[in-house]
């Protein structure tokens, strides 16, 4: 489950650590100062496409970004690929159905048919939801984690 408060605490503490300021930060991310303040005051979870981005660019797990580890394990991360390419080898990868999976998450049908159609991403939340039900790291889910990427 996510906890916006850690995710906040843990933004905060990495860009202390690396210096930066949350208008310098948006620059870099390419969005708003305003995006990056709503992430530190914890109002605001990112997207998938943007959690992947901060994760990059501090060189840490997604997991360890949001809350769910309490450390980096620092590895190599394979580059995130869009989730309509990703959802089929997972599906593979842990030998379950799209059913299954939509039965093990509760996630609508309707939202894994968009995705899988590129129409729509998942939202973090989704995707923390996915990694809990395959009991892996969401690093796994996103197709980061080298020894998970197929």
């Amino acid at each position: 489950m996510l906890n916006l408060s850690i995710f906040a605490e843990r933004l905060d503490s990495l860009l202390f650590d690396a210096k930066l300021n949350p208008p310098a930060f948006a620059k870099i991310l390419g969005c708003g100062r305003a995006t990056i303040n709503r992430y530190l005051s914890g109002t605001k979870m990112p997207t998938v496409e943007m959690t992947v981005r901060m994760a990059d660019y501090f060189q840490v797990s997604t997991d360890f970004l949001l809350g769910l580890e309490e450390e980096n394990h620092a590895k190599f991360f394979c580059p995130y690929i869009p989730f309509r390419e990703r959802l089929p080898q997972l599906c593979k990868k842990f030998n379950i159905t799209k059913y299954q999976l939509q039965k093990k998450t509760k996630i609508p049908e309707s939202a894994i048919y968009n995705w899988q159609a590129g129409r729509t991403n998942p939202t973090i939340e989704s995707v923390v939801r996915i990694a809990e039900a395959l009991q892996c790291t969401v690093d796994c889910v996103l197709g980061r984690e080298t020894e998970f990427h197929l």
